[in-house]
């Protein structure tokens, strides 16, 4: 049996904490072509979608795609995003949230291990982040 990702539980769990916390559940996406969000507001091939309850109407986040119908402009969008397009989850409010690293990108060392007295602390990732530099987020695989 094929081992399960971990990603799609970890982005239900920050999106039920941003919920039950009051915060405002925010998704950055990297999208491609078989990403399905309004292109006008795509930057730099990444957008951020807001997973409010007044944002996103019949949000759907299944193991492999998140849909749901957001208005952007006054007009409906039928919004689907692949799993994999998503680079991470966080509350608009805190930052507090989850970046997903690649598959090519460099192991992350785990929190509890990065405090060892015996060992310096690994170098931090170097890919660009679209939660800016808050000390709060982890990079997981």
């Amino acid at each position: 049996m094929a081992e399960l990702s971990t990603k799609p539980y970890l982005v239900r769990a920050i999106h039920e904490w941003c919920i039950d916390s009051g915060y405002t559940p925010y998704l950055a996406v990297k999208v491609s072509e078989q990403t399905q969000v309004p292109q006008s507001y795509v930057k730099d091939g990444e957008i951020v979608l807001s997973l409010s309850a007044s944002a996103a109407r019949h949000l759907y986040i299944g193991n492999d795609e998140i849909t749901c119908g957001m208005r952007f402009g006054g007009v409906h969008h039928d919004i689907y995003v692949p799993m994999s397009a998503v680079i991470g989850i966080f509350a608009k409010e805190t930052g507090l949230g989850l970046v997903f690293q690649g598959q090519d990108a460099a192991p992350i060392v785990p929190v509890a291990d990065a405090d060892s007295a015996d060992e310096p602390p690994p170098p931090s990732p170097t890919a660009p982040s679209p939660f800016g530099k808050s000390p709060h987020l982890r990079v997981v695989k």
